[in-house]
């Protein structure tokens, strides 16, 4: 048992059940022994790898699409570019590179920001970022970035913010609990708080007993304040995350630890809980601010972009060897038996504002 686990244990048998989104938020960012707070979980060593690691070409796309919303939005100066939820700092440092062959004047004038809450992750962060082209600085939150139009990008950010669940019993959908069985052991069970019928998904009401609906309340007030600082002093934000573009019936919370699933309430703070993306709810944030927002699959995107352009380049000067690993990431970012379908990219924008390669994506 981890420490963790017999803590939530103990604080359950003398105050009762928690929800779900308590036990999440518990388990990944506990001061003490979070799983964000205590460990650097990226990359072959660690749990899991997100697409920054996968390949350069990931970030020098991003950067090139965060470079043409600036040009849209007129060339402000002075702009932040800001990363939130920057990992291990890979992605800023891939785009850095490419911004400053792209445009060294940009670079100079521009403000770069990483949106880090942790400070484990803070050193690995500038340790990663040691010698780039351009000074940084780090903020806990938005609130505290300079006041400047805004170009902030978030990969694998909204997945890990905690989530509410709802079960289908007898009586209607309660609230699902982490609660401890006769054993004391860590279960799952229906709680008194209902659902309101009004704010359930299509298909819920001929859901089975048993079924879940998943909320995420955090997730919509984070792209509140992201969006509301774009719509008051200018800017444009895109998300990339692994979820679905139309509301459903399902339990997507699961857990991650070294490269395979386990059962979410098997390691608390040892392993990474995540769950799938409601995208729709998260425009309906950016809406209620005044923006607009559009859609694409990871795959449309980074094809859009020119990633078999740019693993033709990569590829040119490169032996075989090379040229099967630059292949690889391709399938793996783009292909939809792979990332391709499942992740989805939100581009934030102003209302009338368009950018390839969403002109028409809504």
């Amino acid at each position: 048992m981890t420490r963790l686990k017999a803590r939530i244990a103990e604080l359950i048998a003398a105050a009762g059940p928690v929800p779900v989104s308590d036990y999440m938020a518990t388990c990944l960012f506990d001061p003490e022994a979070g799983y964000y707070t205590t460990r650097e979980p990226f990359g072959a060593e660690g749990d899991f790898v997100t697409a920054p690691e996968i390949s350069q070409m990931f970030g020098e796309l991003v950067a090139v699409w965060l470079y043409q919303a600036w040009q849209a939005l007129g060339r402000p100066l002075p702009v932040t570019l800001a990363e939130i939820g920057p990992g291990r700092g890979t992605l800023m440092k891939d785009m850095l590179r490419t911004l400053a062959r792209l445009d060294p004047g940009f670079v100079a004038g521009a403000a770069f920001a990483m949106i880090e809450a942790s400070p484990r992750l803070t050193e690995f962060q500038k340790a990663t970022l040691a010698g780039a082209p351009a000074a940084l600085s780090w903020h806990e939150t938005i609130e505290t970035l300079p006041a400047a139009p805004l170009l902030i990008v978030g990969n694998e950010l909204f997945d890990a913010v905690p989530v509410r669940q709802f079960v289908r019993a007898q009586d209607g959908w309660r609230e699902r609990m982490v609660g401890l069985d006769e054993q004391g052991v860590l279960r799952f069970f229906a709680g008194a708080a209902s659902l309101d019928p009004a704010l359930l998904p299509p298909g819920a009401d001929t859901a089975a007993e048993g079924a879940v609906v998943e909320m995420a309340p955090a997730r919509s007030a984070l792209m509140e304040r992201i969006a509301g600082r774009i719509a008051r002093q200018g800017g444009a934000g895109l998300f990339i995350d692994y979820g679905y573009l139309r509301p459903g019936v399902g339990d997507t919370l699961q857990a991650v630890r070294r490269h395979e699933y386990e059962d979410v309430l098997a390691s608390p703070g040892e392993a990474d809980l995540t769950a799938h993306v409601d995208f729709p709810a998260l425009a309906a944030a950016a809406h209620a601010q005044g923006l607009e927002t559009r859609f694409l699959t990871q795959g449309a995107f980074l094809l859009a972009m020119g990633l078999l352009e740019r693993a033709g380049r990569l590829g040119a000067a490169a032996g075989e060897a090379e040229r099967e690993k630059l292949s690889a990431a391709v399938e793996r970012l783009a292909g939809p038996q792979a990332m391709g379908d499942l992740f989805k990219v939100m581009a934030v924008l102003p209302k009338g504002m368009a950018i390839a390669p969403f002109e028409g994506e809504n």
